[in-house]
């Protein structure tokens, strides 16, 4: 591995362990905040995919789709722990992992605020997901922020593998198809609902 590679390479294993150490040693317990995005194929495929496919479009895409994504994912996150009812949530957050490995099988890209509204949609749903499914011992504002923090470094890690994928030979092709991959998985949970 070249040093340039390497440090690529690095830089998402260094970021989710500095993230998951300091929401652990503060919070710790099972139903930390962090966790929950790792703790469901549906969620953990979304949030690589929102980096991988910001990634494929390039441009102010690669912050701003994320950065919408999060912040929406806060407000549905509100929305779950007053208990709202927002219906079909659940095929929502199925719905995303679709979508999203189809944008990136099919190369799709949009402008960078449609994109956005796109994601943020999704980032509401899977917001909803975790503070909907949050024990009430927990503190709110801790578990939102592990899940937030443990999200970004997912979106992060999703955007420098699709980097590394993209500076091989046939690099393109293979991202298409792990985004192919993706919509399949995401298909398969919609039949498991």
């Amino acid at each position: 591995m070249t040093a340039n590679l390497q440090r690529y390479f690095n830089l998402p294993v260094l970021l989710t362990g500095v993230c998951v150490s300091e929401m652990a040693q503060a919070h710790a317990g099972g139903s930390a905040g962090w966790l929950h995005p790792l703790s469901g194929l549906d969620h953990l495929l979304a949030m690589l995919a929102v980096g991988a496919w910001s990634c494929q479009m390039g441009g102010r895409a690669i912050w701003i789709v994320p950065s919408a994504f999060v912040c929406c994912m806060l407000l549905g996150g509100l929305l779950g722990f007053d208990q709202v009812n927002l219906p079909g949530s659940e095929i929502g957050v199925s719905l995303s992992v679709v979508l999203l490995g189809l944008a990136i099988g099919m190369q799709k890209t949009f402008a960078v605020p449609v994109a956005a509204i796109g994601v943020g949609v999704f980032g509401i749903f899977h917001g909803y997901a975790h503070g909907y499914e949050m024990p009430v011992m927990d503190d709110k504002f801790a578990y939102a922020a592990g899940f937030l923090t443990t999200t970004a470094c997912l979106h992060v890690i999703g955007a420098v593998g699709a980097v590394l994928i993209l500076k091989l030979n046939t690099g393109a092709r293979m991202l298409r198809g792990l985004g192919f991959i993706c919509a399949a998985a995401g298909a398969w949970l919609l039949t498991t609902l």
